[in-house]
Order: structure tokens, then C-alpha cells, then sequence
């Protein structure tokens, strides 16, 4: 095992992870990069069909025609979520070719990857570097994995990258509708997602680029999310994902009184605090709390006459409907998570298809994350100073990504909506389990108990005052929910670490250790 030592935030962590050196986290803004971007291997057209005709017939033939080899890394996108059938079909095709020792590196995984299980038992795959929601983080939660898993946000996963912290010798990009030169979207097609921009650095910096479609349409695929010329291979095959679980035709908005009760405040506080106010934007997902966010957001700026100049998707119906209706802008688009977000994309210019590169990377000359005026998100947990925790639950066991969800802290006011309880276990803690994001840049955080405003935000906590709405402080809250539940024990865990949260800079923020 490596050694450990305290990081800025005081958590131990290690110092090498999976042979690489890594630099603990030094408080925000204490890391600035040096160097260069990493880059692939130069090309030359002379190793490519004269006529641009990439296909092969199948994806172990690509596979072994691109060189997969022992001990590579090899990538994929997860903008088909639960309804992907690729990743599984790379992993069971190494196996096939008698490929050994693989690290898997994906942009996130969902339970439909418990496939992959089989293949880490096997000694096919070697550890994963990516979010492991489900089966996978429970997988990784027993010491199971050969190596440390590591868990980067979006724009982390750009950085490292772009860095060349991870090199992807081999990437298979899951594309809805391509060309057989390797020109490929995700905004139409039998398996459309949307958009494709997860897979936007992978096809740019890896050494070999598969794309595997079901809707191979003829030269040119327009427009083009994936460039053709940075495509190594093109395998068409029967289905790509199951539509069903890649997108519902709505999103559902949540029924809980509570979490109803959560929403409205959150809105009430974005308009009470001024946030709200013409020209604005706002970042919110798709979950049921936050879509009955911008439901009841969308009601204030109906009533003071306030037009939005951009939302950050995650875009959802609602979204569409006020784009729609000329009370959004523009949509600036990370994911689309129904059909309704999907079809605009594909066919209004004002919702935009975006990546990583332009939303969240931290090592870049600025991100569109730190103009958005309100990001609301979720937390597992939130500790008194305001630290919050999003990858493990309060018994330690890994169950959730990052996604973009350390990125979206950069917005000028970032606001938790969460429970003040899950199953009578508190969400707001003395510490954290896990700590995924510093709260020095948590904002807000609403539960349907009442509003908790870190007191570093003296002018939020300025803005509300007199406003009705029930401000209280953290401690008060916790204090509350202490005496309803009870103050439950730590988590009993071991001093094995299983993996490893990286903070949007590259550094090591904390360790998620076996339970």
C-alpha cells in the first residue's frame, strides 16, 4: 500500500494511485498545472481506406485490428445510462481475444454494468477509473478490486485527460448515428441520447477510436458531433442501447409533500435573495426535487416578467418548454435526460450541445460553470461546516458518481436540496463519510425544515432578511434532527483504502476506505 499523508482538507489520503504519483489536495486554488496537453500518436491517411470506409464487421475484429493489448486503458461514454449495451459488448469481446489485466475508463456506469463484474473476477479488467454507481461501487466497496478506483467529476475527467494523467490507448464511442468514415451524433437515430460530448475527449486524445453504431446512415453524418478523422473504425451492429433506459418520454416530478416543501423554498430563496432577476441563468437536473424546482421557479419568473438568458442542461421537458416559450434563451446542454430534450436538440439552434471542455474543466481559460448564477443540486450527506458528500452513503459503502457535480459548485450561488432524513438516518452530519466537495463553496442548503445559508455568504444571508422564509443555522438543524432520530454511529470501516476522490484540479480530496 502507498503511503498517506493529510491533505488541506485534513483527510488521509494516498500519494500513489495505480503506480501514478498523485498530489493531495492543497485547499482551493492552491494547485495551478505546468506543462503541456497531452496528445495521440500522429496519424497518416495512408493507413486508411482511400474511399473512407472504416467498417469492420465486428467489434472483436475492430478490437484486435486496433492492437488491444494487455494492461491498456480502454473508454467509454455513458450518455446511453442504464439502456448501454456497448460497454458490455468491449468487455466481453477483450475476454474473447484473451485480453488481460484492462483498466476500464468511463465517463460513469450504471447497474447495467454489473457485467462487467465477471470480467474484474476474471483478471479481463484489472480496476475501473470512473464512477460506480450500484453493483460495481459495492464491488469496489469490499476490496474486491485489484487497483484503487478513482472517482472524478466531469470536467476532472477532461482534466486528467487532457493532462495526461490518464493516457486512453483504446476508446469505443457508443454513437446513435454515424457514417462509414466515422462522422458520428447522438441527436437522432433508434438509440438518440442527445449529445455525445462525454466522448468529446476521448476521440480527440486517445490513440485508437472505435465508434459502434446502429444507424449507419451514408457519407456525411450532418451535423457531426464525433469527427470522422479521428476515427479509427466504424462497427455497425443490431443495437447500440435499449432506448427505454436511455431516455422516458417524462421526466416524473416527485409526489413527496417534503420534497415539494424543499423545492419551493429553494425557488422562493432565488427570488427573495435577488438571484432571479432579468438576464439570469440557472443550472438544475432532471431528479424529481429539482425538476419541481424549476417548476416552481419558472412560476416566480412568470410573475415578475423575468426571462432567463440561459439554463445548463441537463435539459428535461420543463427546460424545453421554457425555451419554447421564450423564457429561456438558450439551453446550454450537457446530457439530455427525455425525449422531449432530445428532439429539441436536434432541432432548434438555441439548444446547444456542449462537453466537459467548455462547461467544467478546471484547467482550461475558464468554464462556463462559474456563470451560472444558481446551480441546485443533491447531497448523501452535509457536515456543519458545510462539506458535503455525494459518492458514499452514511454506512460508507460507494454507491453514486460525482458526475458534474463538483463542477457546478463554481456557480455564483451553489444550493443543496436534500431530505433532513433518509430511512430516520440524518442527512446532516458533525463530518462527512466522504468529502467530495469543500465548504468553503456550498452556499445554500434547503431542507423542508428550513434553510441553512453559510455564514461566509453574508450578503445571501443580507439579501433574506425579512423575507419570511425559514433561515436557520446548520447547527440548529442538525441539533433538531438529533433529537427525532437519534445521533447515529459512525460507520465501521477498515484502513484499506478502495478508492480514491479527486477535486476538480487533479488532486486527491479524499479516500473512500473498505467496509
Amino acid at each position: 500500500m502507498s503511503a498517506l499523508e493529510r491533505n488541506a482538507a485534513g483527510r488521509l489520503v494516498p500519494t500513489s494511485v495505480n503506480g501514478r504519483e498523485m498530489a493531495p489536495y492543497r485547499g482551493l486554488g492552491g494547485h495551478r498545472p505546468t506543462g503541456r496537453k497531452a496528445a495521440p500518436a500522429v496519424a497518416t491517411c495512408l493507413d486508411y481506406p482511400e474511399d473512407g470506409d472504416k467498417r469492420a464487421p465486428t467489434l472483436k475484429e475492430a478490437l484486435a485490428k486496433v492492437g488491444l493489448a494487455d494492461g491498456m486503458v480502454v473508454s467509454s461514454h455513458h450518455h446511453l445510462r442504464n439502456g448501454d449495451l456497448v460497454a458490455n459488448m468491449v468487455f466481453d469481446a477483450a475476454a474473447e481475444l484473451g485480453v488481460r489485466d484492462l483498466m476500464w475508463f468511463p465517463s460513469a456506469s450504471f447497474p447495467v454494468h454489473s457485467n462487467q463484474i465477471r470480467h474484474l473476477d476474471s483478471g479481463v479488467l484489472h480496476h475501473i477509473e470512473g464512477s460506480m454507481n450500484g453493483p460495481l461501487g459495492d464491488y469496489c466497496s469490499q476490496g474486491r478490486m485489484r487497483g484503487l478506483g478513482v472517482l472524478r467529476s466531469h470536467g476532472g475527467r477532461w482534466q486528467a485527460i487532457q493532462d495526461g494523467e490518464v493516457h486512453v490507448d483504446v476508446a469505443v464511442i457508443a454513437a446513435p448515428t454515424a457514417d462509414p468514415f466515422g462522422n458520428a451524433t447522438g441527436d437522432r437515430g433508434p438509440a438518440a441520447c442527445g449529445l455525445l460530448g462525454f466522448a468529446l475527449a476521448d476521440s480527440l486524445y486517445a490513440d485508437r477510436v472505435i465508434v459502434v453504431t446502429d444507424n449507419l446512415v451514408p457519407f456525411p453524418c450532418i451535423p457531426w458531433q464525433i469527427q470522422g478523422n479521428n476515427v479509427d473504425a466504424v462497427v455497425p451492429v443490431p443495437s447500440i442501447g435499449d432506448p427505454a433506459k436511455i431516455v422516458s418520454g417524462t421526466t416524473v416530478v416527485t409526489q413527496s409533500p417534503d420534497r415539494r416543501r424543499i423545492a419551493e423554498l429553494a425557488a422562493r430563496f432565488c427570488a427573495a435573495a435577488g438571484i432571479m432577476r432579468p438576464g439570469f441563468s440557472f443550472q438544475a437536473g432532471a431528479g424529481g426535487t429539482t425538476l419541481a424546482f424549476t417548476i416552481y421557479l419558472r412560476e416566480l419568473m412568470r410573475s415578475a416578467g423575468v426571462t432567463a438568458r440561459f439554463a445548463r442542461g441537463g435539459s428535461n421537458t420543463v427546460m424545453v418548454d421554457m425555451l419554447r416559450a421564450g423564457e429561456v434563451e438558450y439551453i446550454l446542454d450537457g446530457q439530455t435526460f427525455d425525449l422531449d430534450g432530445v428532439t429539441s436538440m436536434a432541432s432548434d439552434p438555441r439548444h446547444v450541445n456542449t462537453s466537459p471542455f467548455t462547461s467544467y474543466n478546471f484547467h482550461g481559460k475558464g468554464n462556463f460553470a462559474s456563470f451560472v448564477d444558481i446551480a441546485v443540486l443533491g447531497a448523501t450527506e452535509v457536515d456543519l461546516g458545510f462539506n458535503a458528500n455525494v459518492v458514499t452513503h452514511s454506512d460508507g459503502r460507494l454507491l453514486h458518481g460525482i458526475g458534474g457535480w463538483q463542477n457546478c459548485l463554481a456557480a455564483r450561488c451553489a444550493m443543496l436540496l436534500v431530505p433532513s432524513f433518509r430511512d430516520r438516518i440524518p442527512v446532516i452530519v458533525d463530518e462527512v463519510t466522504t468529502l467530495c466537495g469543500p465548504g468553503e463553496l456550498v452556499d445554500v442548503v434547503v431542507t423542508e425544515r428550513g434553510i441553512a445559508v453559510n455564514p461566509r455568504r453574508q450578503d445571501l444571508l443580507d439579501a433574506v432578511s425579512g423575507s419570511g422564509l425559514p433561515i436557520r443555522p446548520i447547527a440548529d438543524l442538525k441539533a433538531e434532527l438529533d433529537r427525532l432520530c437519534g445521533v447515529p454511529s459512525r460507520p465501521t470501516l477498515s484502513d484499506q483504502p478502495v478508492a480514491v476522490v479527486k477535486w476538480v484540479d487533479g488532486t486527491v480530496l479524499d479516500t473512500v476506505w473498505r467496509v
